[in-house]
Formats: structure tokens, sequence, C-alpha cells
């Protein structure tokens, strides 16, 4: 079974608590919003530390590294039957300031053109009720659980 680790960075804002959600890059998310955004994840191999590899993946998909009391969250099953481990942690990651790693698409699809996108190409904050409409659905169990825990 896949699996991955991410992480659901929070802060508490003047008003409420916002999160720190990423939009995937690349020409099939291009012009997608509701549903589209996600926690900083990635999968993770048998024999790593899951919160070591959600770490791993908010730097190698954000450029910035963070850190502090992490809470385990609940962990969900996405719609494609992917496992995914998660943590939160307050911090103030830079959301206009993102710098992702990069992979090889072959685009349009079966075309033999190879093209370079980002993992991520925006990162932003939102109220929790608009992160709610924003993140992939399976998700939404996520921000949740860190209301629940806060």
């Amino acid at each position: 079974m896949r699996k991955s680790a991410g992480l659901l960075v929070y802060r508490k804002g003047s008003k409420a608590v916002e999160v720190f959600l990423v939009h995937p890059g690349g020409p099939f998310w291009k012009g997608k919003d509701k549903g589209a955004w996600s926690i900083p994840k990635g999968e993770f191999a048998e024999n790593e530390n899951a919160l070591t590899a959600a770490k791993r993946e908010f730097k190698e998909e954000t450029g910035q590294k963070v850190d502090g009391a992490f809470i385990e969250l609940k962990t969900i099953k996405q719609k494609s039957g992917k496992l995914v481990y998660a943590w939160a942690v307050e911090a103030e990651p830079d959301a206009t300031n993102i710098i992702s790693n990069t992979f090889q698409l072959e685009y349009p699809h079966k075309s033999g053109k190879w093209i370079t996108i980002p993992e991520v190409d925006k990162a932003a904050w939102f109220a929790v009720e608009e992160a709610k409409e924003k993140i992939n659905p399976a998700q939404v169990e996520l921000i949740d659980d860190l209301v629940r825990k806060l």
C-alpha cells in the first residue's frame, strides 16, 4: 500500500487559526482551485521514519524548514487508497517565497515531449473554513483533527 507523510502547519492569527497549504504544479492542476490544495507531503520508504519524511517533504516542496512541537494527527486514507500520516506544527513559513523541487513529466501524454515542472507552484495561508474548501476533500479530516486538538 502506498503511503505518504506530511505536515499541517498552522499559526494562530489575530482572529483565528490559519493553515498553510500548497498547490500542485503542472498542467493537470493549472486553473484548479477548490479541492486541489494539499498539505506538503510525499511518499516515504518502509524503513524511513514517517515524521522525518514529513519534515523532508516540507523542505523539498517549499524550500523552508519548520520545527517545533509536532502534534500527531489521525492517519487518513485518500480516494486513491494512499494512507497519509500527518503532524501539525505551529510555524510561520513564508508563503510568498517557496522554492519547490521539480520533476519530469511527459506532456502531452504519450507525446515523447518531456517538461520540467515544480512539484508545488504556490502556497498560501487560509482560515480553517476556507482551507476546508481548498484542500483535497480527504484531507479535510486533518484540519478537523487539528482544530479538535488545539
